[in-house]
């Protein structure tokens, strides 16, 4: 696919591609991802699952260009343009998304502010994002279970853990970006509000083809998202790939044996994290 240039809207239909080739990145001078090698695609949903420390958030920040994180090598492309040279801003503007495991309070800044704002930096008139906002944000508010009321809230501003999530899923839903990537999105949330929110999810994959990669601890969100494929990610690399029944092993064995293969290929190659 032709590389698009980050100050135009990415074609919202179409095909999409993320691919990460031998990423690796750390912070605060330690090494986290050693090579992280994946490809997510318009319709397909990846999950990612791991032990504590292994680099599953740090995956998440990296893509979308939190500061502080350095990447030490490989590639990161979104329709061939290279991500990891491009300001957050642009990269949603090529049409990544991330849903933040903790989404942060945002005081004196709107929720229909931040939405309109953002669909005007994809090529939309304000005058037509707003038009195109209050209608839709009623109907998505009542898929994700979000009370209407929430909608005036200063960005996050005293929501529950629960609230920020289907808030965070909300505005994906009216943003409609390509890939969508999620840091324990079923972190902080009850059963109800996990199934609204990964229905939600699962619906836009349908609906314009959504790509989506979910990071998660366990097998519960996968019920709903129904993965195309379950990667382990152990000590900074993914180890192992397969359906959705490795989420299944993984919740009945645990990470011990893929940590042990993964320290043994660290110990024979040098590799230290």
């Amino acid at each position: 696919m032709t590389a698009t240039s980050p100050t135009t809207e990415v074609s919202r239909g179409g095909s999409h591609e993320l691919v990460i080739d031998g990423l690796r990145a750390g912070v605060a001078g330690l090494e986290v991802l050693t090579g992280v090698d994946l490809v997510v695609r318009s319709g397909e949903v990846h999950a990612v699952m791991g032990p504590n420390g292994s680099g599953k958030s740090t995956l998440a920040h990296v893509l979308m260009g939190k500061p502080g994180y350095q990447v030490l090598g490989g590639t990161v492309t979104l329709d061939g343009e290279d991500l990891l040279r491009l300001a957050p801003f642009e990269r949603a503007r090529l049409g990544l998304f991330l849903a933040p495991q903790d989404p942060i309070e945002v005081p004196g800044v709107g929720l229909h502010q931040t939405l309109t704002e953002a669909l005007a930096g994809r090529g939309m008139s304000p005058d037509d994002a707003k038009g195109s906002l209050a209608a839709r944000a009623l109907v998505e508010a009542q898929r994700v279970g979000l009370e209407t009321r929430l909608l005036e809230r200063p960005l996050n501003v005293d929501l529950s853990g629960g609230e920020r999530k289907r808030s965070e899923t909300l505005q994906m839903a009216l943003l409609q970006p390509n890939i969508a990537v999620l840091d324990e999105l079923d972190s902080g949330i009850d059963i109800d509000g996990l199934h609204d929110v990964a229905q939600r999810v699962r619906d836009g994959v349908a609906e314009w083809g959504l790509g989506v990669l979910a990071i998660t601890h366990y097998r519960r969100l996968l019920s709903v998202l129904q993965p195309d494929v379950v990667h382990v990610l152990v000590r900074g690399r993914i180890v192992a790939s397969g359906g959705p029944e490795l989420a299944g092993e993984l919740e009945r064995t645990g990470y011990a044996a893929f940590e042990t293969a993964a320290r043994a290929d660290d110990s024979g190659t040098g590799i230290q994290n």
